[in-house]
């Protein structure tokens, strides 16, 4: 019986150690992508070696599990913003000098290529009445369901992929500047365009990352660099990264436009087939925002479920006055940064 338990503590031990060595490895994900491949998985991985470790307190894996417990609260704390939450989420901004700002919403939409309920998604879209629309995934059959909302949403962009399937789009109603164009990147990962928000101007961009490595993110981020640092003084960007905020590859795309990653509004990603429920409590935080400048981030919440395996995430900001945008970019993220300290029920 004894021989049994060391035999079950021994192979234990060794799935905990190999959960150790993937979660290491997440934290060296700008040496390489494979190695940030890792650290999209960092929740999970802490989670099940500290189920792992637990049991191994009680045999002579003691010191081991301990120091695997530490280990896998320290890492998740690094997480902490992408927690499942038992209560919706919203930032408060912290400066009175915001409270006689418009308020204005982005809402951030993988569509699904093959979603089989599109009208789901242009109910939301009515409910939500967003001034601005950043949406992934946009095929031909979303062509032509976006167009029933072309009165509601006047000014857009449509930037197809080469597959037809994973093109982007960006839909406002609110007017582009004038004097300027929307453009698409060739590949249609990334669209641009310089929106009117009530006499104070903003770059607002959609991008649609690839997968992680084996796949091509870590290039595709690359190609988009001219893109990316392309944007104005004063921007947003929301899209699905297909990579979580801690990740190198986000970092980069942050680094490369000059941007702050927004505080993760929480899982928005499993597969299809599983439920929404673990969507929420077991996803990934994929569906990322940026911003830059003059922008404001006031809160972040996800919505219902639209038929896609992503959720939809409703973005609201604010424009500071020119003659009082902030010297360090950090800042332009600082009500978002509430997120955490100033939860309302």
């Amino acid at each position: 019986m004894k021989r049994s338990r060391d035999m079950a503590a021994s192979l234990v031990f060794i799935v905990m150690m190999t959960l150790s060595v993937a979660l290491v490895a997440g934290f060296f994900g700008a040496l390489h992508p494979a190695l940030d491949s890792f650290s999209h998985f960092r929740i999970h991985l802490a989670v099940l070696m500290a189920v792992c470790a637990l049991p191994l307190l009680a045999t002579s894996f003691r010191l081991q599990a301990a120091a695997a417990l530490v280990f896998a609260v320290a890492a998740l704390a690094t997480a902490s913003a992408a927690l499942p939450r038992p209560w919706p989420v919203q930032a408060v901004a912290k400066s009175t000098d915001q409270t006689d700002q418009v308020v204005y919403s982005l809402l951030q939409m993988n569509l699904r290529y093959d979603n089989p309920t599109p009208k789901k998604v242009l109910s939301l879209i009515g409910r939500t009445n967003p001034d601005v629309i950043t949406l992934d995934e946009v095929s031909a059959m979303w062509a032509t369901e976006l167009g029933y909302i072309a009165s509601a949403y006047p000014y857009r962009i449509l930037c197809p992929y080469p597959n037809g399937v994973f093109g982007v789009a960006l839909l406002s109603r609110r007017p582009f500047v004038a004097g300027t164009a929307p453009h698409c990147e060739l590949r249609g990962a990334m669209a641009i365009a310089t929106i009117d928000f009530g006499g104070r101007s903003a770059d607002v961009a959609a991008i649609h990352l690839s997968w992680p490595w084996p796949r091509e993110q870590y290039r595709q981020i690359g190609e988009l660099s001219e893109q990316l640092s392309s944007l104005g003084q004063t921007a947003i960007m929301a899209g699905d990264c297909n990579a979580v905020p801690w990740s190198a590859a986000v970092r980069r795309v942050a680094a490369l436009g000059g941007l702050t990653v927004m505080p993760s509004a929480g899982s928005t990603w499993i597969h299809r087939k599983l439920p929404d429920f673990l969507r929420r409590y077991a996803g990934l935080p994929i569906d990322q925002a940026f911003s830059k400048g003059g922008v404001t981030i006031l809160s972040s919440t996800r919505l219902e479920d639209t038929g896609s395996d992503h959720l939809p995430v409703l973005v609201e900001f604010s424009l500071r006055p020119d003659d009082r945008l902030p010297h360090d970019e950090h800042e332009s993220a600082l009500a978002a940064s509430d997120l955490q300290n100033n939860p309302r029920g």
